[in-house]
């Protein structure tokens, strides 16, 4: 279930866009599987619909889901993937900041710690 926080600096439709990736890399959407219609999603979430609209373009354009006029919107074949791509090209991002905060004077011990606390069920 999308869970939006409306007190966030993160726009709304950022929001959604991740909620919907994270759900399709947990399993809970499945590749071909039909999204709720923008209005059943804006009722939900209590949003405008075209926030969610511009959350479904932004996820059309990136090819992880597909848009059919008239019979809604599909979790695109192999969109997990897609995700997971994307994700791992920011693990050169986290080696930067690594080594940043490494020469910074902080420990291998800090540094795993603070990726340890990434893994624990509240984060999860």
């Amino acid at each position: 279930m999308l869970v939006i926080d409306k007190i966030s600096r993160k726009p709304i439709y950022e929001q959604i866009v991740e909620g919907i990736e994270r759900e399709i890399l947990k399993g809970l959407l499945h590749e071909h599987e039909k999204l709720p219609s923008v209005r059943e999603l804006s009722v939900m979430l209590d949003t405008n619909p075209n926030t969610i609209q511009k959350a479904f373009t932004e996820l059309d354009r990136a090819g992880i889901i597909i848009s059919n006029p008239g019979r809604g919107c599909f979790v695109a074949g192999g969109a997990a993937a897609l995700i997971k791509a994307r994700l791992h090209r920011r693990l050169a991002e986290i080696e930067s900041i690594a080594k940043e905060l490494a020469e910074a004077g902080f420990t291998r011990d800090e540094l795993l710690q603070a990726v340890e606390r990434a893994f624990t069920p509240a984060c999860i």
